[in-house]
């Protein structure tokens, strides 16, 4: 039975030691909270770090932990020491998490960092390679764990894996300034499932994929040779009973059993009831605008001086990485900026500003939301922000009014909410001022909506949303297309093959027996393709024919002394036995110069473009254009060409990165067909990567083995994954 795998860098679990002996407690919130669903019961597991290094575990208690651990459905990776320095608090914090943030200035590009990041993957995936069988469903989360999912799946290939971000992912410009990009990529690209939290985090994602891997997007799946990835947005949200709930028990506590932070507020309002009450609840990172949140609110009081006296700013920073060196600059900046401010404005019964810099019990978080008038979070960058989402779930009575920076991700959610921009003082100003004397009825009605949809897309929805995604594509990502040439489909072919007494072989030429190059002219043959094509053609009762939408001169001048059969320009031209090339059609070509113009007018357009001319067809390569922008011109082109050419006898071939005019009589489909009927075959064969050569696969007769090189919509029966795994096929007729 399948189980369930959850990995993270922490466990859901903290583990303390005193006087040698092991305390385990559940963490709450967070991950942990929306996780709960999902991992339960006993077919579900959770690898993560514990908290404790190596050298914090006394040799006595590491059976203890493994024993403590698995009570709780975990298993530990082991983390030293320099694991955590290089790994955590070097690359995942000092590189990943200010670049994902768009603060390029903080980021530190140390070779150390990186192969300390690489190497703890590889412990993360050593650990799930190790409790894990083919059929599992694994879960990787987050940005401490970007290369996993390769590892994974290259030793475990048909399981099936999902990884969610819970940072921003940054545009492509950000991004493309890290040196392991590739890497980065190419190892998220091991899930069969990727998740953000916003769609814009899933555009910058596939952004980067076309314009640094060059692979095909289509909408949101990703083709990579045999795998389709799936890539999509799933916003998470909050446990809104627990809090809703908190909040209700709370309201209803009185005298003593309020707690000592509720009996202050309390106080505080009944001393000056006309005073509101503004709250932030950040972790103390740059990322969260504290500082200029502060700044903003001085300026508030300086241009509405009329609320002084009338508000306090309650900031509760929670201690963050305080070993790092920016997070350290930070603190003494709003240690001072709260000072200055503080000791400038305040008066004998009024401090405007209330900072707290702790961890505050879940008990007095709710105290802070229920008592607070407006909750004001000003992130500059932030993959959701769920303190948002918990302050409008403790407003039991609906009033209260949120201001949130736009650029939380939370914002595309909840458009009720006051949006500002944090960069923009005089626009913080004037919504505080809204935010203070918006009448009840409007909060209400915000809250409102805002509640319903929080009750409604909980964590828990959230995280099973993930997982029936995950699930529903394991289920599919056999089925999309023909079906893969595995073992057991080669070892069927293969005894076809020595079998029959006549063959016939349909090669195509690039993308399919050799891969595609920016020049095309460069890509022509190695060593070993020719020694292979070479057996093929010397191999009794084999006829092998390359056919290919080249010109006839390159293939002339690269295969013509091998004698191979040859048919070129998608079957204009055909070559036997080292002759010189004769028309297989009568084609002409004096539509060229009205073409040519057009072609010419869009490589002028777009930058890196290019047009081959062969004998009677026109080709624009676009392959070394940028992607977004290249797919654009070629839409455009298309709608040109299709006007130009409605009454003439032309077709438009869209192939990979090229769009080509040819006669419409002219295709690979006739040309295979045609060579066909001029011999008894008891075994044919055709194989290629692009949409020309679906007429191929089409006109062939259904007894024939087509093969798609590629995972895209195909007619071809079989399908592999790229030009290695082509040779190897290769190689075997040739045994």
């Amino acid at each position: 039975m399948s189980k369930t795998i959850i990995i993270s860098n922490r466990l859901p679990v903290q583990l303390q030691i005193n006087d040698e002996s092991l305390f385990a407690k559940p963490s709450v919130g967070g991950l942990a909270t929306g996780m709960k669903s999902v991992h339960s019961g006993g077919e579900s597991l959770w690898i993560g770090w514990s908290g404790l290094t190596d050298e914090q575990i006394p040799e006595a208690l590491v059976e203890e932990i493994d024993t403590v651990l698995a009570e709780h459905g975990c298993s530990k990776v082991k983390l030293n020491k320099n694991d955590i320095e290089g790994y955590y608090f070097g690359f995942s914090n000092r590189t990943v998490w200010p670049l994902f943030h768009y603060f390029l200035e903080y980021s530190e590009f140390e070779l150390g960092f990186w192969e300390s990041y690489k190497e703890v993957n590889q412990k993360f995936a050593d650990a799930i390679l190790e409790k894990t069988n083919d059929d599992d469903i694994i879960w990787i989360h987050d940005y401490q764990l970007m290369l996993v999912p390769k590892m994974v799946k290259e030793k475990r290939p048909k399981a099936t894996i999902g990884f969610f971000l819970h940072i921003p992912f940054p545009s492509y410009e950000i991004f493309r300034t890290l040196p392991w990009r590739e890497e980065v990529l190419t190892g998220l690209l091991g899930a069969d499932l990727i998740g953000f939290h916003t769609y814009d985090y899933e555009r910058h994602f596939l952004s980067s994929v076309r314009r640094l891997l060059g692979l095909e997007v289509s909408f949101n799946d990703i083709y990579l040779e045999n795998r389709i990835i799936k890539v999509d947005s799933f916003p998470m949200g909050i446990d809104y009973d627990k809090f809703h709930n908190a909040a209700k028990k709370s309201n209803k506590l009185k005298g003593k059993h309020r707690s000592d932070l509720q009996i202050k507020l309390d106080e505080h309002k009944k001393f000056a009831p006309d005073t509101k009450l503004i709250v932030s609840i950040d972790r103390l990172d740059y990322s969260k605008g504290i500082a200029k949140r502060i700044n903003a609110f001085e300026y508030f009081l300086t241009k509405y001086p009329e609320y002084k006296e009338k508000v306090r700013l309650i900031i509760l920073a929670v201690p963050s990485r305080s070993n790092v060196p920016q997070y350290q600059l930070l603190k003494r900046e709003i240690d001072e900026l709260v000072g200055r401010i503080n000791g400038e404005l305040s008066t004998v019964n009024w401090t405007p500003i209330w900072y707290f810099y702790r961890s505050l019990p879940f008990e007095n978080l709710i105290d802070l939301y229920t008592s607070s008038d407006i909750a004001w979070l000003t992130p500059l960058r932030d993959g959701m922000n769920l303190v948002a989402k918990e302050y409008i779930a403790t407003r039991t009575d609906k009033t209260g009014v949120l201001i949130l920076s736009e650029m939380a991700g939370s914002a595309n959610e909840m458009n009720e909410a006051l949006l500002i921009n944090p960069n923009n003082f005089e626009q913080q100003a004037d919504t505080l001022k809204q935010a203070i004397t918006m009448p009840k009825e409007e909060q209400i009605a915000r809250n409102m909506f805002l509640q319903n949809w929080l009750k409604r897309y909980n964590v828990e929805v959230w995280a099973n949303e993930f997982m029936d995604s995950l699930k529903a594509h394991g289920t599919l990502k056999g089925a999309y297309v023909s079906q893969k040439i595995d073992e057991s489909a080669l070892d069927t072919i293969m005894r076809q093959y020595k079998k029959a007494k006549n063959r016939l072989l349909f090669f195509d030429y690039d993308g399919t027996l050799a891969d595609f190059h920016k020049d095309p002219q460069k890509a022509s043959p190695d060593k070993e393709l020719y020694g292979l094509l070479d057996k093929l053609q010397n191999q009794k009762g084999t006829t092998l024919f390359l056919i290919s939408g080249r010109d006839k001169e390159t293939f002339a001048r690269w295969f013509l002394p091998k004698k191979y059969n040859m048919i070129v320009e998608h079957g204009v031209w055909i070559s036997r036995n080292g002759e010189d090339f004769s028309m297989l059609e009568q084609v002409k070509g004096d539509w060229m110069k009205k073409i040519q113009p057009v072609l010419e007018s869009f490589v002028n357009r777009t930058p890196g473009s290019f047009i081959e001319q062969k004998n009677y067809s026109l080709a624009w390569h676009y392959r070394n254009t940028d992607p977004d922008f290249g797919q654009k011109r070629a839409t455009e082109l298309n709608t040109v060409l299709t006007s130009l050419i409605a009454n003439d006898d032309l077709s438009i071939l869209n192939g990979n990165k090229v769009m080509e005019v040819k006669s419409s009589n002219v295709n690979k489909g006739r040309a295979s067909s045609r060579i066909l009927g001029e011999g008894n075959y008891d075994f044919i064969f055709a194989i290629g990567d692009d949409w020309t050569d679906e007429f191929m696969f089409e006109e062939l007769p259904d007894e024939t083995i087509t093969v798609k090189v590629g995972i895209q919509k195909t007619q071809a029966k079989y399908n592999i994954e790229g030009t290695k795994r082509v040779r190897e096929i290769l190689k075997q007729f040739v045994k």
